[in-house]
């Protein structure tokens, strides 16, 4: 098991990544919580794979909410409804919230555990690429508006990330590769042997050691600016253009990986128009090589 570790606002984050993980995850959770009751979200696509495998680890209630799976479900009707079930189910703010899922499970439900009775203690269990390498560490949650993603949200560090790369084999190919577009982004901004690593036509083999390195880096990046008020903007490489093309498309016509893959050949070409050395080139192979977009399909104007 690789382990790191987080200091934040609320408290200390642990961050664990093993093959296998998710087969005794019950057993790493009561090792740092001591909950009477456990409530885990998770999602329609995640719940028939993962859900009854994570709730029989447990000898305690569990309770859960299944929401549907998709981008546009990120919104405040959505956590309402899980705030809703957890009083069901009588949790309490000594109890445990469990986020079993992507990226928008990650965050919904960070952003319910953060707020319901003013916080209840929370452990990430990412099941895509995208939000094991990224959404699930650092603490931030949050839900989309019409007019903007992740405009209502809050910092909130999960007690535990418990990180499994066998998860990644049932993933859909197009899944998988949403997630490339931040490995690639950690690879631009902080560690260029991650490009190197992705390069290799058999990098698959080792993506726990991807994941390390890039979680690596958000944990220090993080460590020093928990409220992306300064050096944590750099994790935004590429998100600031390929979140205005995610809202032009209605938040279905592109995923997020797309889009940020998108954004950040857009940024490479901005930074060249202000005079520093154009790195599109490269930067459009290998996201090609990865099976993602790089060109903007909607007006400049509207972006």
């Amino acid at each position: 098991m690789q382990t790191l570790s987080l200091t934040g606002a609320n408290g200390l984050s642990e961050i664990c990544i093993e093959t296998g993980l998710l087969n005794h995850a019950g057993k790493a959770m009561l090792d740092v919580f001591s909950p009477s009751r456990v409530h885990i979200v998770t999602d329609s696509t995640v719940a028939p794979l993962y859900l009854e495998k994570l709730t029989q680890q447990f000898d305690l209630p569990v309770s859960s909410t299944v929401i549907p799976a998709g981008e546009e479900h990120k919104r405040l009707s959505t956590v309402e409804g899980i705030y809703h079930d957890l009083l069901a189910a009588g949790m309490t703010r000594k109890d445990l919230i469990v986020a079993l899922g992507g990226g928008v499970v990650g965050d919904i439900t960070g952003f319910a555990a953060a707020t319901f009775l003013r916080s209840v203690s929370l452990c990430q269990i990412p099941t895509t690429l995208l939000a094991q390498v990224d959404s699930s560490v650092g603490g931030k949650t949050g839900v989309d508006l019409a007019e903007g993603k992740n405009l209502v949200g809050a910092f909130y560090q999960p007690r535990l990330v418990l990180i499994d790369p066998d998860v990644l084999a049932t993933l859909p190919d197009a899944t998988f590769a949403d997630g490339m577009a931040e490995v690639v982004k950690y690879g631009y901004i902080a560690n260029p042997a991650i490009l190197e690593m992705v390069s290799q036509p058999d990098y698959q083999a080792h993506i726990g050691d991807v994941i390390y390195e890039c979680v690596k880096i958000k944990r220090d990046v993080v460590a020093i600016d928990e409220h992306d008020t300064g050096l944590r903007m750099i994790l935004n490489f590429g998100h600031t253009i390929g979140h205005a093309a995610e809202k032009l498309g209605n938040y279905t016509e592109l995923t997020h990986g797309q889009a940020v893959a998108i954004g950040m050949v857009a940024a490479m070409r901005l930074a060249a128009l202000r005079g520093d050395a154009d790195l599109s080139a490269p930067l459009i192979v290998l996201l090609q090589q990865l099976g993602l977009p790089t060109e903007l399909t909607h007006d400049r104007e509207a972006i």
